[in-house]
């Protein structure tokens, strides 16, 4: 029995998934579509699709089970909300939402329905090189993660729609959630730095240097250049106590010849994530099947939404920015608690 799934948003990733939805993965149907724009939906629906001029009515519909989110971040919470009310699961891309205010209504509404229904679209942990990663930080046989860099590097962005405050609260949140999820940690206070600024991409401000300092003690350390120009590169490195691991680069075969030694890069994120993205789906489909999520929750949207606010906080002060977090309702299950005491055991 396939999972009917109702798509908001039809933008260049609401496209995607719904052709990862229907050519790429089993069990799954898209039934619906809504978008601000309907002639773009009309144009991109299934056939068979019913396109709907309103998000809440595709929410309600009876041929809809669960519902995947790709509109503009700022009508993140109001969807969010009117899927909860309706029992349905949804997959919600980042950002979960825009403001701390948000996600803590979306977090209320959650507990208070008493299962866990959101899941936020931080597709990195679906990854398998950062699945690879996580297994050798939490075996514990390089002892305790002490530093990490995360490095996210675009080759460009789109002049006029991509503002001097998005490298903070729209990019940064991928950093800050595989950074907390790799190393089991909650980040309380967030740095920016702001190096010499690069000619490329005008009035940007970029490149921009981030510290996460973690509860653990442990820094990470985030390099966000949005104009790098040639290409889309996404390292890990972590320092531990005995010893580093990072992640290979993408993709990995490397051509020797006589120009030398070289290797492709990505050209964007559906280019090196695109197995991610596909995984990240399955799983999902999985858990909506049993009226459920599983991955990144309400709770991880809500840390990176406070990372992100810290971050925009911290430019205008110039120095470090506390973040102060509810306490953890009992709904999220305790993720980080559980591999540090992993972590403590082997040592």
């Amino acid at each position: 029995m396939s999972l009917n799934v109702g798509i908001i948003g039809t933008g260049m990733i609401g496209q995607d998934h719904i052709r990862r939805l229907t050519q790429v993965l089993s069990g799954v149907a898209v039934t619906a579509v809504a978008d601000i724009s309907k002639e773009r939906a009309e144009a991109v629906a299934p056939e068979g699709a019913a396109v709907f001029d309103d998000p809440k009515a595709l929410i309600v519909s009876n041929t809809v089970d669960a519902v995947v989110i790709c509109s503009w971040g700022p009508a993140h919470e109001e969807q969010l909300l009117a899927c909860i009310d309706a029992g349905k699961p949804v997959f919600c891309e980042k950002p979960m939402v825009t403001s701390e205010e948000s996600a803590l209504r979306v977090i209320e509404a959650e507990t208070v329905f008493g299962r866990r229904l959101v899941q936020v679209g931080f597709m990195r942990r679906f990854d398998a090189d950062y699945r690879r990663l996580k297994a050798v930080i939490d075996t514990g046989t390089l002892g305790a993660p002490l530093m990490y860099k995360s490095v996210h590097r675009n080759a460009s962005v789109p002049e006029g729609l991509y503002t001097s405050d998005m490298p903070l609260n729209d990019t940064l949140v991928h950093d800050a959630d595989i950074s907390r999820w790799l190393l089991s940690d909650e980040v309380i206070g967030v740095e920016v730095r702001l190096p010499r600024r690069s000619t490329v991409g005008k009035d940007l401000r970029d490149p921009t240097i981030v510290l996460l300092h973690c509860e653990s003690g442990a820094i990470v350390i985030v390099e966000i250049s949005v104009n790098i120009a040639y290409g889309y590169d996404i390292r890990g490195e972590v320092s531990c106590e005995t010893g580093v691991a990072a992640l290979p680069n993408r993709p990995a075969t490397v051509v020797s010849d006589q120009f030398g030694i070289r290797q492709a890069i990505p050209e964007d994120w559906r280019e090196r994530f695109i197995e991610a993205y596909d995984q990240e789906f399955r799983e999902w489909i999985v858990a909506a099947g049993q009226g459920t999520a599983t991955g990144p929750s309400a709770w991880d949207g809500y840390a990176s939404t406070l990372v992100a606010d810290a971050a925009l906080r911290a430019v205008e002060s110039g120095g470090h920015e506390a973040i102060t977090m509810i306490e953890k309702p009992a709904l999220y299950a305790d993720e980080i608690s559980l591999s540090q005491a992993m972590r403590k055991e082997i040592a």
